[in-house]
């Protein structure tokens, strides 16, 4: 660490409740014993004990923190956004696994589901021993959801599923799976559990980004369920729009946990690497960049806990969440470049995290709304003109 942390400039603390310090702090420890000493090898292996981790983050009570009941934590937005703060500074993939989970799965189903899928599904969520997985995105539709080519059949009493979902975080080790499809009346969400006939999710290998995490693919065919299966309060894109909503501001926050672990890094190597027999950090270009890339943090991070007041006051809005998700991803993954160059060849190695960061945030660029997506978003929000079609 640092011996001023970048963040401490910007008196981060004095804003924050003591609760949320807490969260924070015991989410930080744990990422400290139990991810980033086999953090790397993860990476380098493509491989992680996902299951087990899931366990260890329900008992701290990290999946669906921020929902009420059925054995969810029911904190505020803001301690959620700090802990998927901590948990990115370790790696993407982790805080991932968590939003995917609690954000995406645990929510529609808390958010949309009857009583008897709450029931059903939410406790065993919350403590890890049940993984659930969101399935929207398709090969051909990732920025056009409203496209997808997965539909929903009525035969009898049942329903009949038919379609394959691509790039879905969970998919091959989860319990149970929230699908979209299009129906006669419009696009429904289905809770379709892993073992049923017809349902399989291969592996998405070869990646170059989010490696410490499970990407896959969903393959229905002739997936049977029963009526009861529908969720019942999601009409619509409104449904699966809304769950990425919940899920994007987890990443308003994650980004910036990537970009204060790159610049941490950075300032220590820095102050311990000597170029003509003085400290790199000596130096006024290696300080300019320093000192730029605390700036767009701390601001990044004033952003995030606006953001998280207004949510945790009910009152924040979709084109908001897309303001934080484009400023802070797109500023994270520029600090992860710099510091890369900070540490010159250093920096592509796994010995240290930038390059790993830096390819991770390759992915939360593009996942959970692409930067044109919200640029469209933004653009709408201030001119009233759609211009995506």
């Amino acid at each position: 660490m640092p011996a001023t942390s970048p963040l401490d400039l910007f008196g981060i603390d004095r804003l924050l409740t003591d609760e949320e310090i807490a969260i924070r702090d015991t989410v930080r420890r744990f990422c400290d014993d139990k991810i980033r000493p086999h953090i790397a090898d993860w990476f380098e292996t493509a491989t992680i004990p996902a299951r087990d981790l899931a366990k260890e983050l329900g008992a701290m009570g990290l999946l669906g923190m921020h929902l009420d009941g059925y054995g969810c934590a029911g904190t505020n937005s803001t301690a959620y956004g700090l802990a998927c703060l901590e948990l990115e500074a370790a790696d993407s993939g982790i805080r991932s696994l968590v939003s995917v989970q609690g954000s995406l799965a645990m929510y529609a189903i808390h958010r949309f589901g009857s009583e008897e899928q709450k029931r059903q599904w939410l406790p065993p969520m919350a403590t890890g021993e049940a993984i659930g997985c969101f399935g929207l995105t398709e090969a051909d539709f990732g920025s056009d959801p409203g496209g997808m080519r997965s539909r929903a059949v009525r035969d009898g009493s049942d329903w009949v599923l038919d379609g394959t979902k691509m790039w879905i975080t969970n998919g091959s080790i989860a319990d149970v799976a929230i699908v979209w499809a299009r129906t006669d009346k419009g696009i429904r969400g289905f809770v379709v559990p892993a073992d049923t006939a017809g349902f399989s999710a291969p592996e998405i290998r070869q990646k170059m980004s989010l490696r410490a995490s499970v990407t896959s693919e969903l393959v229905l065919e002739g997936v049977r369920l029963p009526d009861s299966a529908m969720l019942p309060d999601a009409h619509g894109l409104g449904g699966p729009l809304g769950c990425l909503s919940e899920a994007r501001f987890g990443i308003v926050f994650g980004a910036l946990g990537a970009a204060r672990d790159c610049l941490e890094t950075a300032i220590v190597y820095a102050e311990t690497r000597r170029v003509f027999d003085k400290p790199l950090s000596a130096y006024q270009l290696t300080q300019a960049k320093l000192a730029d890339m605390t700036v767009e943090l701390g601001k990044g991070m004033l952003l995030a806990l606006h953001l998280g007041r207004l949510k945790d006051d009910g009152v924040i809005r979709p084109e908001q969440v897309s303001v934080g998700k484009l400023n802070n991803v797109r500023e994270a993954i520029a600090i992860a470049r710099e510091c890369r160059t900070i540490l010159g060849a250093n920096g592509v190695t796994l010995e240290y995290p930038v390059m790993r960061h830096a390819n991770n945030l390759e992915s939360v660029l593009t996942y959970e709304g692409t930067s044109e997506v919200h640029q469209l978003v933004i653009g709408q929000a201030l001119t009233g003109q759609s211009a995506f079609r």
